[in-house]
């Protein structure tokens, strides 16, 4: 994995064309800090690629999820049925 500053998508160009053919990822950095990544896609499996990533992000987005829950406490039935009500009586 090779990491990239915003500064060099200018300035760089060429050397990360060459990296992603080669088959690595690039991270972009903002201010030293991961913000972006870039992977090549080979030209037969577009959708196949970009679904794998959403897939990715979606199981990171549900991880969050869970350990903010596991944070914050479960429910218990009792609440989750309150909870449900609540919304079924539109409050």
């Amino acid at each position: 994995m090779n990491f990239y500053s915003v500064r060099d998508l200018r300035t760089d160009t060429k050397n990360m064309w060459e990296t992603l053919s080669s088959g690595d990822e690039i991270v972009i950095t903002n201010n030293g800090k991961p913000s972006a990544l870039m992977i090549s896609i080979p030209d037969d499996s577009f959708d196949e690629t970009v679904q794998a990533v959403r897939q990715a992000k979606a199981m990171i987005a549900l991880n969050s999820m869970r350990r903010k829950a596991a944070k914050a406490g479960f429910l218990t039935d009792e609440e989750i049925e309150s909870v449900i009500a609540d919304a079924r009586n539109g409050g």
